[in-house]
């Protein structure tokens, strides 16, 4: 998805043009971005993927040619190999601080904001209510439109998105 979607908006002519690819991983995801640049009949790029090789340690990484399939390594002591494994472990950090930050937001984001007519003041309203998402939970419908601001209809809509309706 990512290739596809940066080098859908290369060809395009936005952005640009890289002198070599880096895949990090061995000749299955290699093949994959190769699909991908096939489909945008990119072929004037070289792609090179990074596989840890047998042992899985840092120093003993193959670099594979996507175009001939070659598999070679360069030096543990390479300069090379370092800016590589410099690269990789860089694109590892973006990718997991991503990934932190959206289970964090998803962890803060309240179930009823996803719920179609409850903004943050009835979101309130209904937790000092009902004490809490649980006490929300557990009410009925006829409960729920004892709070201000909530009708019956919305009261079903939040009973049915709270309980998977």
């Amino acid at each position: 998805q990512v290739l596809t979607r940066r080098y859908k908006r290369m060809v395009a002519g936005e952005g640009k043009r890289p002198d070599l690819v880096f895949i990090d991983g061995g000749k299955g995801q290699l093949n994959i971005a190769r699909e991908v640049f096939d489909e945008l009949e990119i072929s004037e790029i070289p792609l090179i993927g990074v596989a840890k090789g047998v042992t899985r340690r840092a120093g003993m990484e193959q670099l594979i040619d996507a175009m001939t399939g070659d598999v070679f390594r360069i030096p543990a002591d390479s300069p090379a190999l370092h800016l590589i494994q410099h690269i990789r472990d860089e694109s590892h950090r973006f990718a997991i601080s991503g990934h932190r930050a959206r289970r964090d937001k998803k962890r803060r984001q309240s179930t009823l904001e996803g719920i179609e007519g409850v903004g943050p003041k009835r979101r309130r309203d209904l937790i000092r209510y009902f004490g809490g998402i649980q006490g929300i939970r557990k009410a009925n419908v006829d409960e729920m439109t004892k709070v201000t601001g909530i009708s019956k209809s919305l009261a079903e809509n939040i009973y049915a998105a709270l309980h998977d309706e």
